[in-house]
């Protein structure tokens, strides 16, 4: 299935053009009708003489509705350009080419329509003139036909030359993601709400559930019409009319996507290479707010230039443009940026899910070219050196191919050890080599800090450690694997170089040596004041020589392990114990059997019931 798009300055007779082909008037609206003018979007379908059937979109011509223009644009795969013969080519022409030059449209044909009004002779310079516009766009080279809606002169060699070039046009890729840009959105009694698109990327099918994206609102494909024949499947590329349930028209906007659950994550932030049009009668400046089209959705754009202050008319530049409201995108989608009076430019998405990103800043600009002109294998390493790491998820979501060759590929960059791969499954953290070298290094570096820091203690603390290298919650799986490669080495609840050894002073060790021989010698009531300092007490504890019950109250591992078990054997003997009765038992004071029993109860192996200890 394709979809023919119309272009063309207001009055130049697109719609009367679409009717004379199909029978069908485009203008639904009664203000449309009143005024002869098109305000909005208006749809037709045409039958090719091949037997192949084209949607069409007709798009309003007036400069005021150059937005509504866009809304429909965005999913054509042929271009109609119409062109009054009698007044030829006027600004909303420019514009429209622009526009379709923009959303990278290769396929086309002008129509000039009225070539009853003109004699030859004007009629040969008019397409002398076009011919000269569209040189230098994606349309160059395009047939010229001169037409008559009142005549019919010239229709038939029209609808041959559209269904020649669909022999030429690719199909749009079925991919299994599929987007219906919701373009139009009406109740139809007894039915419920329905919304209208182009399907792209993927098929939809009768009775599956959908999610609108950005509003995350979840309903079921109640009926699904295209060229208003009921289908059980809309394929790529289609005409699509969607009757949804369980949503009202107010819960929905133009420029809303529906697709399948699950896959689709809205943005506030892409990047791009924005190319601003030779005629744009000023520069575009650094942080300048734009009106920014895609698809059938329309936000508000800051536009952050990572490369220049300004770019001139003609230029271009890499930018980040961070949206007013979250939208739809995939890499790869087109777009164009309007100031309130005229078209500025567009380019293409090259990162629809992106980071905060330093200006002027050449590894950022050569990480993006990459992403431009790449392989796929060089598309899926500059994305994991932008984002650090992705779960393998967020990677066949944010590409926008099928999930199966996106695996296929990432399996050949793990084989080949371009990829590291942590974990398995869905969730699987997928990282490129120079991230997870520039991690090692990270790491390393942290870890030797600490060592000079505090040289006495086994390691830095695990979660120390995490937050330094803002792991988040893949903590457990990247210090697991820095551990299996042995370029940290694992203490308990902490990690250290594996060639780093505490190394202490005289001082430190004949401090550490009269307190174990003070512990082993009143193993149930050691000394308070001979207890050493925290560092050296920590190191104890971690190599479990030492276990420490309260701020004065310090055992030796021995001992506490002793009384423990002297504690866990009375409680299965007779099923409770009291303090007097562990004061007796040790031969110690009050102090430190209480100190025991509510460490006990903070390690949940005893529970206290008024006076007494009962097993937990």
């Amino acid at each position: 299935m394709f979809v023919l798009g119309t272009a063309g300055h207001i009055d130049h007779g697109k719609s009367a053009l679409v009717q004379a082909l199909t029978g069908m008037d485009p203008d639904r609206l009664s203000e449309e009708k009143v005024r002869g003018m098109t305000i909005d979007l208006g749809f037709a379908w045409l039958k090719l003489p091949s037997g192949r059937e084209i949607g069409i979109v007709d798009v309003p011509g007036h400069e005021r509705f150059v937005r509504n223009m866009l809304a429909g644009a965005g999913g054509i795969d042929i271009a109609m350009l119409v062109i009054a013969a009698n007044e030829g080519i006027m600004p909303q022409t420019r514009e429209h080419l622009a526009i379709l030059n923009l959303l990278g449209i290769a396929k086309g044909v002008v129509a000039l329509t009225k070539s009853d009004l003109v004699d030859t002779e004007w009629l040969d310079l008019i397409k002398l003139d076009v011919e000269e516009l569209l040189k230098s766009t994606t349309l160059a080279g395009a047939p010229i036909v001169p037409v008559s809606a009142v005549t019919k002169e010239g229709l038939s060699e029209l609808v041959d030359i559209i269904d020649n070039l669909l022999d030429n046009t690719q199909p749009k890729k079925d991919k299994g993601k599929p987007r219906l840009p919701i373009d139009r959105i009406f109740t139809i009694a007894g039915s419920g709400t329905v919304v209208t698109g182009t399907l792209i990327d993927g098929s939809l099918n009768l009775g599956q559930d959908v999610e609108i994206i950005p509003g995350g609102l979840k309903s079921r494909l109640r009926g699904l019409q295209t060229h208003k024949a009921g289908v059980t499947t809309a394929i790529p590329g289609s005409r699509v009319a969607a009757n949804i349930t369980g949503l009202n028209t107010t819960d929905l906007q133009r420029g809303d996507t529906l697709t399948r659950p699950g896959w689709l994550t809205p943005t506030t932030m892409v990047s791009a290479k924005l190319n601003i049009l030779q005629d744009a009668k000023h520069p575009l400046k650094h942080n300048a707010e734009r009106s920014f089209y895609v698809l059938a959705a329309e936000a508000t754009a800051k536009i952050r230039l990572l490369d220049t202050e300004e770019i001139k008319p003609g230029g271009n530049s890499w930018v980040q443009l961070m949206l007013d409201r979250p939208l739809a995108i995939v890499d790869g989608d087109h777009f164009v940026i309007r100031s309130t009076t005229e078209t500025l430019g567009g380019g293409v998405i090259i990162d629809a899910h992106a980071r905060r990103m330093a200006r002027f800043k050449q590894e950022t600009i050569e990480n993006l070219k990459v992403r431009e002109k790449g392989s796929p294998e060089e598309l899926i390493i500059a994305r994991l050196e932008a984002k650090r790491w992705l779960e393998l998820s967020e990677l066949l979501t944010q590409i926008a191919w099928p999930p199966d060759d996106v695996k296929l590929i990432i399996e050949g960059l793990i084989s080949r050890g371009e990829v590291l791969q942590l974990g398995q499954g869905e969730h699987s953290l997928q990282l490129a080599l120079t991230a997870w070298n520039t991690l090692i290094l990270e790491a390393r570096n942290a870890a030797k800090e600490y060592h000079n820091k505090f040289p006495v203690r086994a390691g830095i603390p695990k979660t120390e450690l995490s937050n330094r290298l803002k792991l988040g919650k893949y903590a457990p799986l990247i210090l697991d694997r820095l551990i299996t490669d042995k370029i940290l080495s694992e203490e308990g609840a902490a990690v250290r170089s594996p060639d780093f050894l505490v190394k202490l002073s005289a001082p430190q060790q004949n401090s550490i040596n009269v307190f174990l021989k003070a512990l082993a010698e009143q193993p149930y009531a050691p000394p308070t004041e001979l207890i050493p300092e925290p560092d050296l007490l920590n190191l104890l504890i971690e190599k479990k020589q030492a276990v420490k019950l309260t701020e004065g109250v310090v055992l030796s591992w021995k001992a506490y392990e002793e009384m423990v078990t002297g504690v866990q054997v009375q409680l299965a003997a007779k099923g409770k114990i009291t303090l007097a009765e562990v004061r007796d038992r040790f031969l110690t004071s009050r102090k430190y059997a209480q100190a025991l029993l509510e460490h006990l109860d903070a390690e949940k192996i005893t529970r206290r019931v008024g006076d007494e200890r009962v097993k937990y």
